[in-house]
């Protein structure tokens, strides 16, 4: 039986991926079922193997991924609903392995973190997190539509149900915004999912009806449906279906003016939710803009491009902005979130290879960085049991230890060199650079307040005097502490020595997207010159584009 097993997990790896962390919850279920009273610490050690064997499971499509390939790989395919479309469909391209990954990583480095802090409730805190597991490693590799909706709103549940039961004062304020804000996107991109599927069956009528992301254009794994763009319903127009799916993806990054829902999310969260929702669930919103709105309405993305950089840039300093007023410590790092992600966004829609790569890669390292942060404030909640900045001050004589992990973490998130921030920030603004100088500018001055910001708070929380008797007594970190901190920094001192290990996966897939592009946006800068005469910085990033 247990060769047979493996031999199906060797088949059939995605899925394993996928799947493992909330199939396995069926195992103490039913020993409890038959009696069998599995203790709080039981669960905890059975959940941390698991998540600790999923974590290997990725490191395995790691490790078969081919680097010279830039279409999917490790495809499985199963019916599900097949005479509509709708198929169990998944794969795994540059793009999304590093992200999937990250994913698995951080589930068992969050049941290690919050080992003690999680005392109510065990049984159910880990069934959520191992479906929120699930659900976000389903909508990374998913290729088929229907199917990544599904587990885009599985993602929803566990989350609400993680912030509402372990979170803080205000936590159903919190659940409740975080929610209506996540189901109105959701809404608008399952009206734009069935507006595609219908336009593409209308376009073919002979062909059957699919939501399958290949489908559309074969083993490429870029979609090239040529929705109409003039002569039609204005609700067949690229520009409405990149909305539909672009408002759902930008509140889940979160994009200014979309993110109010963000900072009342993690500060009421607890700090294994913190942790996912920065690591991992905003990544979903990036990823879906890369994934799903680029390639399919290309046309749409160079039009609207110059314009969604300008509200990444508002978004960078605004985010800045704000997290400098901050007195809450776990706040200011939920403004820097805004802040960071908003280079993310710049760097997608420069539409070049350096922009692309850089954002993708920053995708990863703002997982980790500020995953890291938000666990290290955490470890300094369950001492003092308060963040705010002004009950700290001279840490750093009485947890020293602590206080050189979170210094590395924080020249991590502003982007020191030969740590990973400042790969990921580098290619973003060279790639931003070659299309637009002067975005550059305003986007550097992000960076800039972002070193004023963090280093400000290291110095009143770690540095100067001793004022308050109860940080005399703070004890640093112990070995399981310190075991989760070095676990982060690991990764920030790697991707920052060496990124080709990252950067190398993800080329192929990231050119492969850019020469569908480059096609579909020559025709577009013709077509506004002759309709517009106000198609310069399309034709701008459209030749970019070629030039890659």
């Amino acid at each position: 039986m247990i060769e047979g097993t493996l031999a199906w997990i060797n088949s059939h790896l995605l899925t394993a991926v996928i799947f493992l962390p909330i199939v396995s919850l069926l195992v103490p279920m039913l020993l409890e079922l038959f009696g069998w009273r599995l203790s709080a610490t039981t669960w905890k050690l059975f959940a941390l193997i698991v998540s600790g064997v999923g974590f290997g499971l990725a490191l395995e499509v790691w490790d078969r991924f081919d680097a010279s390939v830039g279409s999917m790989q490790m495809v499985e395919r199963g019916g599900w609903i097949p005479d509509y479309g709708i198929h169990y469909y998944v794969g795994v391209d540059g793009i999304s392995l590093f992200l999937v990954v990250l994913t698995a990583f951080l589930l068992p480095v969050i049941f290690v973190a919050s080992w003690n802090e999680i005392t109510k409730r065990v049984k159910q805190y880990i069934f959520f997190m191992m479906a929120l597991q699930s659900g976000m490693l389903g909508a990374f590799l998913s290729l088929n539509l229907f199917l990544f909706y599904v587990f885009w709103e599985v993602m929803l549940i566990p989350m609400y149900f993680v912030i509402g039961i372990w979170g803080g004062p205000r936590k159903l304020y919190a659940t409740v915004k975080f929610f209506i804000y996540t189901m109105v996107g959701s809404l608008l991109m399952l009206v734009g999912i069935l507006v595609l599927v219908y336009l593409h069956y209308q376009q073919f009528p002979g062909d059957p009806i699919t939501f399958d992301y290949i489908g559309f254009a074969g083993a490429s794994g870029i979609i090239d449906t040529p929705i109409p763009t003039e002569g039609q319903p204005w609700w067949q127009n690229q520009v409405w279906l990149f909305l539909l799916f672009g408002v759902s993806f930008a509140i889940k990054v979160p994009l200014v003016p979309f993110h109010t829902w963000l900072p009342d999310a993690h500060v009421e969260a607890p700090t294994a939710g913190s942790v996912m929702l920065a690591g991992v669930l905003l990544k979903l919103g990036t990823y879906g803009f890369i994934r799903y709105s680029l390639p399919l309405f290309p046309i749409a993305t160079i039009q609207l491009a110059p314009w969604i950089m300008w509200l990444a840039i508002i978004g960078i300093i605004y985010g800045a902005l704000v997290a400098m007023v901050q007195s809450d410590v776990k706040k200011l790092v939920a403004y820097s979130s805004v802040s960071h992600l908003g280079f993310v966004i710049l760097g997608l829609f420069a539409l070049n290879l350096q922009g692309l790569e850089g954002a993708v890669l920053q995708m990863v390292n703002h997982g980790i960085s500020t995953g890291a942060l938000f666990l290290l404030i955490g470890m300094l909640y369950e001492r003092r049991h308060v963040r705010e900045i002004s009950e700290f001050g001279g840490l750093a004589r009485v947890m020293p230890v602590f206080t050189v992990f979170f210094l590395i973490t924080t020249m991590s998130s502003i982007g020191l060199p030969a740590l990973n921030g400042f790969v990921g920030e580098f290619l973003i603004l060279l790639g931003t650079f070659a299309v637009s100088p002067i975005k550059v500018v305003f986007a550097i001055s992000g960076v800039v307040l972002s070193a004023v910001y963090m280093l400000w708070m290291v110095r009143r929380v770690f540095f100067g005097p001793l004022v308050h008797d109860a940080n005399r007594k703070l004890l640093d970190l112990s070995l399981r502490e310190k075991l989760v901190a070095t676990a982060m920094v690991v990764p920030m001192i790697w991707i920052g020595i060496y990124p080709a290990t990252f950067l190398r996966p993800m080329d192929r897939s990231v050119s492969a997207l850019l020469r569908k592009m480059e096609t579909r946006g020559a025709d577009l800068a013709a077509y506004q010159r002759v309709e517009s005469g106000a198609g310069k910085k399309s034709a701008k990033v459209s030749r970019t584009v070629a030039d890659e």
